[in-house]
């Protein structure tokens, strides 16, 4: 029997080490034929510590399980929550990234090629670096790490650059609160992201690869670290990439914990040992990047995505979505929630259906008042904007970002005059102190906040002047999206600055 306990941060977080242990001594201790295999997680976080078993007809669930159901579990007492694949939640989804992820042992290299993987690989060191180039840009691929910038054209910029040594860099540095979709991929599916990183060294022509890694993620470091060990071993990595003659070999760095890093040019400073600061563009760094090559900066998703637009065909993967965002998104649920996790679905679904259906609403049970989506520097969406349907330019029309597609709820209870300030100081805190915008203007735009709440008029249109200031001044995206939440608190939820308005009155 093959009983399979998560051995993700967030299972870890609420006991699955400690069931995993205890299903092991009870199974030892009546001499049963158990193996306990340690997967990712399935995304489920409600459910966590989600214990499978495999039977004749598929895996079957059981959670959250505590120490104390482990024998009832084994005597088969234990109410299961039916076949896992059948969950409303599993079945919902169009999983495509995150396939595999909760379903293999994530440092199990024939197990992922059982479930699809390395097609992509072997189908790329058969086709020329323009036909790979050009398959990513006909999926429609763009960054799913919050610019949403086209993936095939910074290859296609990379792979004409000349240069004598290009390189490709996976930025995981997740630093957003409420995100956690680059995590659970390198901790369940660790290979996808390797195999997605071989794909574009292939096709820009670069041999060395890069993964910086937010050092928060230790279980992450510590997966990747040996998934890339293996991977060398069995040629997936090398002078000679699964027997194509060409060379592609990476490694894993560790961050140091800043939050700006998160910017690819911060992110290269620091990979190279120097402070991370932004840098100013140009030069772009598809043409001047690490140690001043040509390189590929992409997000951990973007990445684990090639493998199956490389496996199913370009069409195959256009063929989800809506307009111009292509594909699926994962959606990283958190906040005040019934149902909070990670949910893979086509581009296109209304915010209301993901919030309501989805999430089930709020865990208080209280009204929806608004919902942050992107991150900390993510505009709030009042109910009267659930129509939005989650793809980039129909949210930047609702003057949103979807960035790395992180979802925070919050009841009525919510201050949205104290959320605002807390974007303020967050980017006060972080802000690397290059540009006078985002440097000054964080720390003036809490005053500015403390102001309003002590019921100054006037410093609402001082307030929105300085966003503006930020918005067009900063030389990156921690100064230029702050104001992004400051403004939609502002505009959307006005009576949460009422002693502003009770002041002019």
């Amino acid at each position: 029997m093959k009983i399979f306990v998560p051995l993700d941060s967030a299972a870890k977080a609420l006991g699955a080490d400690d069931i995993a242990a205890a299903i092991q001594r009870e199974a030892e201790s009546r001499d049963l034929d158990i193996t306990v295999v340690r997967n990712g997680t399935r995304g489920m976080i409600w459910l966590e510590p989600l214990v499978e078993i495999e039977t004749d007809e598929g895996r079957v669930g059981y959670g959250p399980v505590s120490v104390d159901d482990v024998p009832a579990l084994l005597d088969g007492k234990l109410q299961s929550l039916g076949l896992v694949d059948d969950f409303p939640w599993m079945k919902g989804q169009t999983r495509l990234t995150f396939q595999r992820c909760g379903v293999i042992d994530p440092l199990d290299l024939t197990d992922y090629e059982a479930h699809g993987g390395l097609a992509g690989l072997r189908r790329a060191a058969a086709m020329t670096p323009q036909e790979v180039v050009e398959e990513v840009t006909t999926s429609g691929l763009r960054g799913r790490g919050g610019a949403g910038f086209p993936t095939g054209i910074k290859w296609n910029t990379v792979l004409g650059a000349e240069a004598d040594q290009k390189y490709i860099v996976c930025n995981a540095d997740e630093g957003d609160s409420g995100t956690f979709a680059d995590r659970m991929i390198m901790e369940g599916d660790p290979f996808t992201v390797i195999e997605g990183m071989a794909i574009a060294g292939l096709a820009v022509k670069a041999t060395k690869g890069y993964v910086y890694l937010r050092s928060e993620y230790p279980d992450a470091i510590d997966i990747m670290e040996k998934a890339v060990v293996l991977a060398r071993k069995a040629g997936v990595l090398g002078d000679d990439v699964l027997g194509s003659g060409l060379a592609f070999d990476m490694e894993i760095r560790v961050g140091a914990g800043a939050y700006v890093c998160g910017e690819e040019t911060s992110l290269l400073n620091s990979l190279e040992g120097k402070r991370g600061v932004v840098r100013s563009k140009p030069p772009l760094p598809a043409l001047e990047g690490f140690l001043g090559k040509p390189t590929v900066v992409n997000n951990v998703i973007s990445l684990a995505t090639v493998p199956v637009i490389l496996e199913k065909g370009a069409q195959y993967y256009a063929d989800f979505g809506l307009g111009r965002s292509r594909g699926t998104i994962p959606m990283q649920i958190a906040g005040n929630v019934k149902y909070g996790g990670l949910y893979e679905t086509a581009f296109g679904m209304p915010l209301g259906e993901v919030v309501n259906t989805v999430a089930g609403g709020t865990l208080t049970g209280r009204p929806v008042k608004a919902v942050q989506v992107g991150g900390p520097l993510g505009a709030y969406m009042s109910a009267e904007k659930f129509d939005t349907q989650f793809c980039y330019e129909e949210f930047d029309g609702q003057g949103g970002l979807i960035g790395h597609a992180g979802i925070a709820v919050f009841d009525d209870s919510a201050d949205m005059l104290s959320m605002a300030r807390f974007a303020m100081e967050f980017c006060a805190i972080e802000s690397c102190g290059k540009c006078t915008p985002c440097r000054i203007g964080s720390v003036r735009g809490v005053e500015t906040l403390d102001r309003i709440g002590q019921g100054d008029a006037s410093a609402v249109e001082l307030l929105e002047d300085l966003c503006e200031t930020m918005k067009d001044g900063s030389l990156c995206a921690l100064g230029g999206f702050t104001p992004y939440p400051v403004l939609s608190a502002l505009h959307h939820f006005p009576d949460d600055f009422a002693p502003a308005k009770e002041a002019a009155e």
